[in-house]
C-alpha cells in the first residue's frame, strides 16, 4: 500500500478537539469557533451570520458543526448564508472537523464555523 502525505500549503487543517476545544495551528480555540484557511478564532455562534457573511466570494460552502450530534440549525441563519451565496452543509462537530480536513486538501473554498462537543455528564 502506497500513502501518500497531505500538504495544506500555508493553510492550518483542524489538528484536534475535545470537551470545548479546538486545535487549529498548535493553538487552542475555546468555544465556537470560525476556522478557514488562512484564519482561525471564536464565532459568536448561530445568531453570527455577519462573520461567515463576510466570507462571501472567499468560500463556497460553510460546514456547520452543531456539536457532539446533528441538529437543525435555525432557518434564519441557513437562509441569510444562502442568500449570501454561502452553501451550508450542516453535520456533527467532529464530522465537519474531518471533513474540513480532507476538502482543505483537495484546495477546495471552505470554512467551518463549529459548536463545542461536551462529554455527557459535564454540565454544559
Amino acid at each position: 500500500m502506497r500513502l501518500t502525505e497531505i500538504s495544506y500549503g500555508s493553510a492550518q487543517p483542524v489538528e484536534g478537539y475535545g470537551p470545548g476545544f479546538f486545535r487549529v495551528g498548535g493553538h487552542v480555540l475555546r468555544g465556537a469557533c470560525l476556522i478557514t484557511p488562512w484564519d482561525a478564532g471564536p464565532w459568536g455562534g448561530l445568531e453570527d451570520t455577519g462573520v461567515p457573511l463576510a466570507m462571501a466570494g472567499r468560500i463556497d460552502v460553510l460546514l456547520l458543526g452543531m456539536g457532539a450530534e446533528i441538529a437543525h440549525p435555525p432557518r434564519a441563519f441557513r437562509e441569510a448564508l444562502e442568500a449570501g451565496g454561502i452553501g451550508v452543509e450542516v453535520m456533527s462537530s467532529p464530522a465537519a472537523c474531518r471533513t474540513y480536513n480532507v476538502l482543505l486538501g483537495e484546495g477546495r473554498r471552505i470554512a467551518a464555523a463549529l459548536l463545542p462537543v461536551f462529554q455527557p455528564g459535564s454540565g454544559a
